[in-house]
């Protein structure tokens, strides 16, 4: 890696509470980041509490999931991903020489090749209004790219960041109604609106580090984190929360059509209600 690149451990700690024992459960875990171009994974690793067998693999999205199974009687199920990253500053952006045009995403084998993030989802289905800003942003800009850049622009100046103003289940026509919501609800709009003008468009979720200007050594509370990544030629990942492109404190778990393809734990159970979930996600930068 780089030397202007940043080693961080993660600790995303997650699970559920019940109203009383659970006989068993099955249970899948998105929590583990990726080996990729832009960042290298030195340590990953995945406890489960009570204690399980745990199997790894890589489903359709290519996001690598840790599952197990639960049969001993339960009241709270713990699962802590535990892992050390390097990741590196943000890449070039595409300029109009390598971005591809309008006409170059409606080509047919472009159109077949990227199917599945050119159609919508519950989360990220768009109504008339905003079908219609879409359109007026392709109509004003040269490139898919640049009407990407200026997408991410309005929505984020549109919609406020509001920390619990939304839930796992909010869609982006809620958000935009109600002009307030989290990186979730920001990047499903932001992948609506782009997959309406034609634009190949991917949910990514992972972790953020809060601070541009980390000190080494100190544990903070971090986030798990939401941006996009769309097709203009190549994959441009950029995160339209913070109007910045990925870089060296975003560390990438699994890429998908929206949040239903990448829940951090997911799983189903035979017992009492479900009480409650708690997260706690700290980052450390280690150089």
């Amino acid at each position: 890696m780089s030397v202007h690149s940043w080693r961080l451990k993660v600790e995303h700690r997650t699970g559920f509470s019940y109203a009383g024992p659970v006989g068993s459960s099955y249970n899948e875990a998105r929590m583990s980041p990726r080996n990729e171009a832009r960042q290298a994974v030195l340590e990953a690793r995945v406890e489960v509490f009570p204690p399980a067998r745990t199997y790894r693999y890589e489903d359709y999205w290519g996001t690598g999931v840790t599952a197990f199974d639960v049969h001993s009687p339960h009241d709270a199920l713990e699962v802590a991903a535990i892992s050390t990253v390097e990741t590196l500053p943000p890449g070039d952006l595409l300029d109009a020489a390598d971005s591809a045009g309008w006409a170059d995403l409606a080509r047919p084998e472009q159109v077949d090749q990227w199917h599945e993030f050119l159609l919508p989802t519950p989360r990220t289905a768009v109504d008339e209004e905003l079908t219609a800003l879409a359109e007026s942003v392709r109509a004003a800009h040269p490139t898919p790219h640049a009407a990407a850049l200026a997408i991410c622009e309005q929505v984020r100046e549109q919609v406020a960041y509001t920390t619990g103003s939304t839930g796992v289940q909010t869609d982006a026509v809620h958000a935009w109604r109600q002009r307030k919501g989290v990186c979730q609800d920001i990047s499903h709009l932001v992948v609506g609106l782009l997959r309406v003008i034609g634009t190949p468009a991917r949910y990514v979720s992972g972790y953020l580090h809060p601070s541009p200007d980390a000190a080494t050594g100190e544990r903070v509370v971090g986030q798990s984190h939401a941006w996009v990544e769309w097709w203009a030629g190549r994959w441009t990942a950029f995160d339209p929360t913070n109007g910045i492109p990925v870089g060296e404190r975003h560390v990438v778990v699994g890429r998908g059509r929206e949040y239903g393809d990448v829940p951090p734990l997911k799983g189903v159970y035979a017992g009492p209600a479900n009480t409650g979930q708690g997260v706690e996600v700290a980052i450390t930068r280690l150089r």
